[in-house]
């Protein structure tokens, strides 16, 4: 079966042919093309996807990923992103592999086949060349054919004419003979064409064409060819990934059989215990009898003035009334001055006063309606402190012992600080010894550096280190305390979960909203089955915790001020004192002597000098807690 025994005069329909097998090659060509520009996109869309849900570094999200079903995740999102590797793969080698070789292909065929349909067109052109040739010199024999018939006719008819003399008949009798010789001459010259053209024709239709055609049919064959292979190369591109992919999906199974259920709830144990003990049974209360506040044994406290011992806030009691109150607000109803200031003297003179004023002592009023007071009051922020911290809980900040955090997360916290500190110990100690060493080559070597120009860097380090071992041994002297290795404070193995609440989340609110006499206790009758007794510490360590109230300007005292009753303070006349916050309008103000003493005087005995940026600053707290 050959093209050029069968389609010899096929010639235009087999070019044809060969244009359209160069197109379908182009089309695959522009297909494969197309498919790797989609694997390419698939690609980056599972990228941006995989990217877009990883954890973002020094985030909330980076510590939920300790939990096994978030891990697993993680593990998803990483499969997903050699899973899309592998769909670069897969454009890469089909680019490489079929595309960038059926381009150059195309290329080359194209080159081949203008060669071969240029050959069979100078063959077709040479032998019509040669079949114009024949007709020529077959028109020239006819035509000196008829001339020597013509010119033979006319002699025979002049030999016949009596009349004409001799020499017009040799005349015509050589004529006939010219033409008689050219007609000759002319068959054999068309005779001679005429086998030559036969040649040809043979050579043409027999040797040179199908020499042609077999050549063009195969390179039609050599491109059925290699689209096949092309076509087989697509399919093996995808099944050399197929293994890969495979093991992608493999770890994804893997990753999801790893969820542990059971981890991921000791996970948040750990993550949210506080290491509080649940707050105990509240024990009844007998409202049925009137209360009033009279001193008797069930008193939370008692006046100074009356000249009793205040019972002692201690004892373990099942249940405690303070758990379930904002702290500071019952601390401003133990503490702080609810009464009018009393008018400053008449004289101006210290004598005439010699006790100095005396807060007048308020009536008792029964617990029911002080307790109705302290819960519908509004808040008025006098605490300054509790505002500082509030302030700073709004702002993310905390202290660096992490004191605002219970136990057992105050622990981890402060394990991780130290783990840190440890690092960067080691990293300042690699970082010495390379030092060192280089130091050491520059001495035995004194052309290839100055051991002088590291030893400022080698002290710095000395220092860092220095540094770094002492908060070191900061951060292990608190963790110790919490784990039990140094002695404790009397109150952290009693707080309650409750206390802890009202500290973190309601800092700012829970400062003191209402304003008490100074002698007037929060006392309250029990019953004789019950005694509730609040300890102390539990409030000296909320105050012990933070800083001083800053200074907000000083003032002057005017008279003598005895301040016998809790929550005040006694100064003498002329005395320089530092103001520690204003007059909220009913008529006292905070003054401080030194750190350890510090209470309300009335703001009539003193002469205030504020100081404007302190004030400012003092406002700008009070309007972000509100």
């Amino acid at each position: 079966m050959s093209w050029g025994t069968e389609l010899w005069d096929q010639f235009d329909n087999l070019e044809k042919h060969t244009q359209w097998g160069i197109d379908v090659l182009e089309k695959y060509i522009k297909f494969v093309k197309e498919r790797t520009e989609i694997e390419l996109s698939y690609a980056k869309q599972l990228r941006n996807l995989s990217k877009k849900y990883q954890p973002k570094k020094n985030s909330k999200e980076e510590e939920e990923y300790r939990y096994t079903s978030t891990r697993a995740f993680l593990a998803t999102l990483n499969e997903m992103n050699d899973y899309a590797g592998q769909h670069e793969v897969i454009s890469e080698n089909m680019t490489s592999l079929i595309t960038g070789e059926l381009t150059r292909y195309v290329q080359e065929l194209k080159q081949e086949r203008k060669s071969h349909f240029h050959d069979g067109r100078k063959a077709q052109q040479h032998i019509e060349t040669c079949w114009k040739q024949l007709e020529a010199s077959k028109r020239r024999f006819e035509r000196d054919c008829k001339e020597a018939d013509r010119a033979q006719q006319y002699f025979e008819k002049m030999d016949a004419d009596i009349n004409v003399t001799k020499a017009d008949v040799e005349k015509a009798r050589q004529q006939a003979q010219l033409r008689h010789q050219m007609a000759e001459d002319s068959k054999a010259e068309y005779s001679s064409t005429l086998q030559k053209f036969n040649s040809e024709q043979h050579d043409h239709y027999y040797t040179h064409i199908p020499n042609i055609f077999q050549k063009i049919q195969e390179m039609e064959e050599r491109r059925i060819v290699r689209i096949g292979e092309s076509m087989k190369t697509f399919a093996e591109v995808d099944r050399q990934v197929i293994p890969i992919i495979g093991k992608c999906l493999d770890e994804i199974t893997k990753a999801a059989e790893s969820i542990d259920h059971k981890n991921d709830s000791q996970l948040v144990i750990e993550a949210f215990k506080s290491g509080f003990e649940p707050p105990g049974d509240i024990d009844f209360e007998d409202f049925t009898q009137p209360m009033k506040r009279t001193v008797s044994e069930s008193s939370l406290s008692n006046s100074r003035g009356d000249g009793k011992s205040e019972p002692k806030f201690g004892g373990k009691s099942k249940g405690k009334l303070w758990p379930f109150i904002k702290k500071n607000k019952l601390m401003s109803l133990l503490t702080s001055p609810h009464q009018p200031p009393p008018p400053p003297p008449a004289s101006a003179s210290p004598s005439a006063v010699p006790n100095g004023p005396q807060s007048p002592k308020q009536q008792k009023e029964p617990l029911s309606h002080r307790f109705n007071e302290f819960m519908t009051s509004k808040p008025k922020i006098h605490c300054f402190r509790s505002l500082k911290r509030g302030l700073s809980l709004k702002l993310g900040a905390g202290p660096e012992d992490f004191s605002n955090l219970p136990p057992e997360q105050r622990r981890k916290k402060l394990q991780q600080k130290v783990d840190e500190l440890n690092k960067d110990i080691q990293k300042e100690m690699d970082q010495r010894d390379a030092l060192t060493k280089m130091k050491d080559v520059y001495i035995k070597n004194p052309q290839m550096g100055d051991a002088a120009s590291v030893d400022h860097r080698l002290a710095e380090l000395g220092q860092n280190i220095e540094k770094l071992r002492l908060e070191v041994q900061k951060f292990e002297g608190w963790l110790a305390e919490v784990e039990g290795r140094l002695p404790l404070r009397t109150d952290q193995a009693r707080r309650q979960s409750g206390l802890y609440e009202a500290q973190n989340t309601a800092a700012v609110n829970s400062c003191a909203q209402d304003r008490e006499s100074p002698d007037g206790s929060y006392t309250e009758e029990q019953s004789q089955e019950t005694e509730m007794k609040v300890p102390a510490t539990d409030f000296d360590d909320e105050f012990d915790d933070e800083e001083p109230l800053p200074t907000i300007g000083t003032c002057k005292a005017l008279y003598t001020f005895e301040g016998q009753n809790e929550g005040t303070i006694s100064v003498a006349e002329g005395e320089m004192l530092y103001v520690i916050e204003e007059d909220k309008g009913d008529g006292w103000t905070r003054i401080r002597r030194n750190e350890d003493e510090e209470g309300y005087v009335p703001t009539s005995y003193v002469e205030v000098y504020l100081d404007k940026n302190a004030k400012d600053v003092y406002k700008s707290l009070q309007k972000i807690s509100e």
